[in-house]
């Protein structure tokens, strides 16, 4: 009995210890398993983000996915801006193994030094750009060496990018603008619409290996097409016109040996710029070659004192408030003094008693100063600003100027005086023309539009530019008056070497001395010569404006070097358009007259 009673002692013993080391297993278990957990819950939900951080950037590459820029047109559909896929070369400095030989292969093929690219591996680390959007041709060379020499495939690299280029070179380059090489737009409608042209900027990420090979899906991924989501912008430029007026301003320049010459062509019934352009200027394929002066566009940067041809508001002015007619007679004393300042024609002579209209056409100072001292500041002024001055027009372009006017309440009598001959005061070239287009257009302000219409990149329309009226500035017969006058300054008065035999053109010349920005009042034997005017008559086509900074040579006046380009101008604008001349010469006033004579 006692012998049975130690033995079962003994197997509970056992029981018991095996029970005991299984309870101690589960409990072991039981901690792994939480310990596991928990290391589970703290990489994944704690520190789940940088984990997954840490391993795409060990595994992971990531680049910015470049795709062509959207193109630019003219208005008849002619490609003025258009861009391609070309290579860029990059190099990794770490896998490069002998870099003397490298530098000596390389440099030749892509029209760098030696020592350019021994610079580059100088850097080190695993990425470096040796040249950004080659030519075709080099990257073909770069590819038959790394054929040649397979060691170089461990080095160098090729990265697609988006290239612009400007097929008519130099041809509206300061509209257009140009892009930098990280495909940015830096001037002209290239800036202006970057974000629409450039389209949405979207990344790639791939996976690779220790030798940054693509691996899993992304050897597929890795040159997916992209949806660019980019805009086509066609400009109302129309691409002959502006060949017409450059040719024309390269002529101005080697004529006059100008330090500058802008010109811009409009359609004044709708407020359409069909050419811009200045001289000197650029080739925006290669604009670093070029001095920075030379990329802006002057047509809506400079500000400059119209002279007289801002006698034509003035003159709009007076006819409008009835203070003056074409018929009235004026006594010209030759000078006349006003709050101390003396004023007097631009011929330094009297041109004795004469009728208004005789006073616009040969342009006398005198008469215009009378005529502002009547209408006072704060009327003179407040039909400038009708007529567009002192504010920006709005077109699409950048770097656009508001011009600078008299607040009325601080005029003196001589700053009246001064402003209504066009002195005292500075507007940009693009505001004189919508002035004077507004005078073509009925007395209908139109605000000036160089784009045309935006596209989406399947041709649908995005946006369509319509024309836009700003304001009413004088009444149409009055306006009908004006342009009457206007046309006797070219057809018989100072204006005359911009006629044409056959059309009735409409216009004023100008001539102000050039502004010292450096110490104030003038600068002696220093001029801007312009003109502007409409054609034809009695069916505006066309606005022109030529301004002449600075002619050399002797010959200065407006009448002189300004008229006769812008004589050039029209008649090849004519021409191209198909605008036929009229039968006979007899001119509008003349009309108006006979009308007036009828009803009677």
């Amino acid at each position: 009995m006692d012998k049975n009673s130690g033995q079962n002692k003994k197997i509970v013993k056992k029981v018991n210890k095996v029970q005991m080391h299984i309870i101690y297993l589960f409990i072991g278990l039981l901690i792994f398993i939480i310990g596991v957990m928990a290391r589970y819950a703290w990489v994944q939900i704690v520190r789940g983000d940088e984990m997954l951080s840490r391993l795409e950037s060990q595994v992971q590459e990531s680049s910015v996915l470049h795709v062509p820029r959207g193109t630019i047109y003219d208005a008849e559909m002619k490609e003025l801006a258009i861009s391609t896929m070309v290579s860029s070369l990059y190099i990794d400095p770490n896998h490069v193994e002998n870099p003397e030989q490298t530098a000596r292969d390389v440099a030749p093929l892509i029209g760098l030094t030696e020592k350019d690219i021994l610079d580059d591996i100088a850097q080190g680390g695993g990425f470096v750009w040796v040249k950004r959007q080659m030519e075709p041709e080099e990257t073909k060379a770069l590819k038959n060496l790394m054929k040649e020499k397979p060691e170089y495939r461990a080095c160098l690299g090729f990265i697609q990018e988006s290239k612009r280029y400007y097929p008519n070179d130099m041809l509206a380059a300061n509209v257009i603008g140009f892009v930098g090489t990280d495909d940015k737009g830096l001037d002209g409608i290239e800036q202006q619409f970057d974000g629409m042209i450039k389209g949405e900027e979207q990344t790639s990420s791939i996976f690779t290996d220790a030798l940054a090979r693509p691996i899993m899906d992304s050897v597929f991924l890795k040159n997916s097409p992209v949806d660019a989501n980019c805009k086509n912008i066609q400009l109302t430029i129309n691409a002959q016109y502006q060949f017409i007026i450059e040719k024309a301003l390269d002529k101005a320049m080697m004529d006059h040996g100008a330090e500058s010459v802008t010109a811009i062509v409009m359609n004044p019934k709708n407020g359409d710029i069909l050419a811009m352009a200045s001289r000197p200027s650029y080739d925006p394929n290669n604009f670093h070659k070029y001095d920075p002066n030379v990329w802006k566009n002057r047509a809506v940067s400079d500000i400059y004192e119209p002279g007289s041809t801002f006698k034509s508001i003035v003159a709009a002015a007076g006819f409008q408030e009835k203070l003056v007619s074409p018929t009235d007679i004026f006594v010209d004393p030759g000078t006349i003094e006003v709050s101390g300042r003396t004023i007097q024609n631009w011929s330094g002579d009297s041109f004795g008693t004469v009728t208004f209209l005789d006073v616009v056409k040969n342009s006398i100072n005198t008469g215009f100063a009378q005529l502002g001292l009547e209408l006072g500041g704060e009327r003179l002024m407040n039909y400038a600003r009708k007529f567009g001055f002192g504010e920006r027009t709005g077109i699409e372009l950048p770097g656009e100027e508001s011009g600078i006017l008299f607040n009325p309440k601080d005029m003196v009598a001589s700053d009246v005086a001064t402003s209504s001959i066009g002195q005292s005061i500075a507007v940009t070239p693009l505001q004189m023309i919508t002035a004077m287009s507004a005078i073509a257009n009925d007395g209908v302000l139109l605000k000036p539009h160089i784009v045309k219409a935006i596209y989406n990149a399947d041709g649908t329309v995005y946006q369509q530019m319509e024309r836009e009226e700003v304001r009413r500035c004088i009444d149409s017969d009055v306006d009908k008056t004006l342009k009457s006058v206007l046309e006797q300054v070219v057809s018989t008065g100072g204006g005359s070497k911009a006629s044409i035999e056959g059309y009735h053109i409409a216009g004023k010349t100008g001539t102000a001395q050039k502004i010292d920005m450096v110490n104030g009042g003038y600068l002696p034997g220093h001029y801007i010569a312009s003109f502007c005017g409409f054609g034809p008559v009695e069916d505006p086509q066309f606005t022109v404006l030529v301004i002449i900074n600075d002619p050399a040579g002797g010959e200065y006046y407006g009448g002189q070097v300004a008229a006769p380009i812008a004589h050039d101008i029209f008649l090849q604008l004519f021409r191209y358009a198909n605008v036929k001349p009229i039968n006979g010469n007899q001119s509008l006033l003349d009309d108006i007259k006979g009308t007036e004579a009828k009803n009677q």
